[in-house]
């Protein structure tokens, strides 16, 4: 493949192994252990978050240096419009570092943003809210679930151009293999009670949801009020909320900011506050409202849906623990039918990208595209909430998270073409 050099000689101040991506010196940003600087990806001409993670201080601690192969591997598997797409990895054991390229966000994180912009319209902090949501809830979704355990404005990104959001910064994620984790870890004004003592399960994300929220709403540091950790842990433990919560003028978004930092047995899943009344009304709800409305269910199984030139039904059961099989059925104004099978993996595919690519296959207008992706998406949360419901998580084989993340590569290797889709 031809490369177009200026000549102007290589002002990358590292390049990765293959020389696709080139590092500048720029910084983005830093933590403890970990810096991350500004990429570009010559293969495709665009710029790209390059993280190094430094692991020097990890290698007396061979469990801590575990973990941090497990993070890579997990980002890998990772594959959702709200969260943060990972594009390579690799180590560098001369410079003792973890090197990870990940898209970029041009508008940084949220909170950046937010301040930045200081006058924001309630329907676009609602709509900011769904996309995060929607990026929790497919982590919480696994099996077991992902808890993220450092959700902040700070670990979220933005695209100021269209407002896309996306859940980034997974270092202190974990893949839960019992129902009760147990470490304290965390940024302190986002940690919910449950972490300090803990015993928590994957609802500590949505507490820190709830914060969030607040910090978007209000423009200010949770607990600012407080001038330690220490003051912070002690106002968390008695139940008392940031301050800045009383600052909040809107009682509707004041409620659903309340009803997230609820006692952990009586707070929301992602999935309820996504159904919440409250985020009803934005732009993308209003279309899915309209639509969704003609959704009739004939059985628990499956899901009838009219548009103005066709029919669709789709039914679907799960085959495996990650796995759904879809049957969908179309049938046009003259009578005339067909049916599709394939095969759905939660841990990969989205409703909306086999909707696209059904759409491009089999030529969907746009509104039977939508209808297509509405099923799905109601079929899936009819599974996932019949699972919630039922008090039991499956196990995970004894390879634990070695073979689940084997299953999701398998799934992110069928194609559409490949995914035993038969037109009948």
């Amino acid at each position: 493949m031809a490369e177009f050099d200026a000549g102007e000689g290589d002002e990358f101040a590292e390049r990765d192994p293959t020389g696709r991506y080139g590092r500048y010196e720029e910084i983005l940003g830093e933590g403890a252990f970990k810096t991350v600087y500004r990429g570009f990806d010559e293969t495709k001409g665009i710029e790209v978050a390059w993280s190094k993670v430094d692991i020097e201080p990890f290698l007396e601690f061979p469990q801590h240096l575990k973990r941090l192969y497990a993070e890579v591997d997990l980002i890998k598997s990772l594959r959702h419009e709200n969260i943060i797409k990972f594009c390579s990895s690799w180590v560098d054991e001369g410079n003792k570092t973890i090197n990870m390229i990940t898209e970029l966000f041009t508008s940084g994180s949220l909170m950046r943003y937010r301040r930045k912009h200081r006058k924001v319209d309630a329907k676009a902090i609602k709509n900011w809210c769904r996309q995060i949501l929607r990026g929790i809830h497919y982590l919480h979704s696994h099996n077991p679930p992902i808890i993220h355990r450092d959700l902040k404005c700070e670990n979220i990104f933005v695209n100021g151009y269209d407002g896309h959001v996306k859940i980034g910064d997974l270092g202190l994620a974990i893949v839960m293999q019992q129902p009760i984790a147990r470490s304290v870890i965390g940024t302190p004004e986002y940690m919910a009670p449950e972490l300090y003592e803990e015993e928590y399960n994957e609802l500590v994300d949505v507490y820190s949801f709830g914060i969030c929220v607040l910090e978007l709403v209000t423009c200010e540091r949770p607990y600012s009020e407080c001038n330690n950790p220490a003051q912070i842990f002690k106002k968390v433990m008695s139940g008392q909320k940031p301050a800045s919560l009383g600052r909040v003028k809107d009682p509707e978004f004041k409620q659903f900011i309340e009803k997230c930092l609820l006692p952990a047995l009586e707070r929301p899943s992602a999935f309820e506050l996504l159904n919440d009344p409250f985020l009803a009304g934005g732009e993308d709800s209003t279309k899915l409202k309209s639509r969704t409305s003609q959704i009739s269910q004939s059985s628990l199984s499956e899901l009838r849906l009219s548009t103005k030139d066709r029919e669709f039904s789709l039914s679907g059961e799960e085959v495996g623990a990650d796995t759904i099989s879809f049957t969908l059925r179309m049938l046009d104004l003259q009578g005339q039918g067909s049916r599709l099978e394939f095969m759905y993996c939660l841990g990969s595919d989205t409703p909306g990208s086999v909707s696209r690519e059904m759409a491009q296959q089999f030529k969907l207008s746009d509104e039977n595209k939508a209808a297509v992706e509405d099923l799905m998406d109601q079929s899936i949360k009819v599974v996932l909430e019949s699972r919630w419901r039922s008090q039991t998580k499956p196990e995970l084989c004894g390879i634990g998270l070695q073979c689940y993340q084997e299953d999701l590569m398998d799934c992110n290797q069928i194609g559409m073409a490949k995914k035993g889709i038969r037109v009948a």
